[in-house]
């Protein structure tokens, strides 16, 4: 059983905020590291975050079209823990916007095992083990979500910064159409392009430990000609109905101001 993180759910805020494991800013120009907080070199799960490479291999691999193509319709047995917007018919806006995780996993099963190993690894995506849990063969459905793709502060940054560079071995209008893909919010005079991610660590008898759950936020921010690259990874102290990823996202807006500063 894979559990979303991506839901809606009480205002972060009300909600104990996670410890974080790492807070890391880059000039996207140079790669010169302006923030770094924690241990940003060791790797965890993505989580929701590889929607990012994702979307970078499947509009290179014509898998998708724009922004609402292909429209994907949801089919029982489909996940669906995820609520009303993981049971509708699902563009591409809609999938990185609510992460709906059976829209990756049509885009992964239609990629295959061998094509998605070969562009984690040309994209040098963390491990990019792509092979998921040992034993069930279900790479394709999970490798992102707490299982075998590992990925580090540094890691996501280094990525990011070639999409936004438009350095990395794809077509150029599939890096295009994957950063108008990100979703944008408004912080002072700066704007940030980020996603969240969250997943439950497994226990040895394979089960989540529901109070620690990981949670990222990642992307860059824009002001004028300056691009900034961030990542902020963290873990929960407490079992919480509200995302890691979105406490996360809330906790690192009201901190922006002061990184950027920096």
């Amino acid at each position: 059983m894979i559990l979303s993180l991506a839901l809606l759910l009480p205002p972060a805020a009300a909600w104990a905020e996670p410890q974080a494991l790492c807070t890391l800013v880059t000039d996207a120009a140079t790669g010169a590291v302006l923030v770094e907080e924690g241990d940003c070199h060791s790797r965890t799960t993505p989580a929701s975050t590889f929607k990012i490479p994702l979307a970078v291999m499947a509009y290179d691999a014509g898998l998708l079209s724009d922004a609402h193509a292909p429209v994907m319709a949801f089919r029982p047995g489909d996940p669906d823990w995820g609520g009303a917007n993981w049971t509708r018919d699902t563009d591409p806006a809609d999938w990185m916007r609510y992460s709906v995780v059976w829209y990756s996993q049509r885009l992964t099963h239609a990629m295959g095992a061998g094509t998605l190993a070969r562009y984690a690894q040309a994209f040098g995506y963390g491990n990019a083990d792509v092979s998921g849990d040992p034993g069930p063969g279900n790479g394709l459905d999970r490798a992102w979500i707490a299982s075998s793709l590992q990925v580090s502060p540094h890691g996501q940054a280094a990525f990011l910064r070639a999409l936004v560079q438009g350095t990395l071995p794809a077509a150029p209008q599939a890096m295009e159409h994957t950063r108008a893909l990100v979703e944008q919010q408004e912080v002072g005079d700066w704007v940030l392009h980020g996603k969240t991610g969250g997943a439950y660590p497994r226990r040895a008898d394979r089960s989540f430990d529901y109070a620690r759950g990981w949670g990222w936020y990642v992307g860059w921010a824009t002001q004028g000609k300056r691009t900034l690259v961030f990542v902020r990874l963290t873990q929960a102290r407490e079992r919480s109905e509200s995302s890691p990823g979105l406490l996360t996202r809330d906790a690192f807006v009201q901190d922006w101001p002061g990184l950027a500063g920096r």
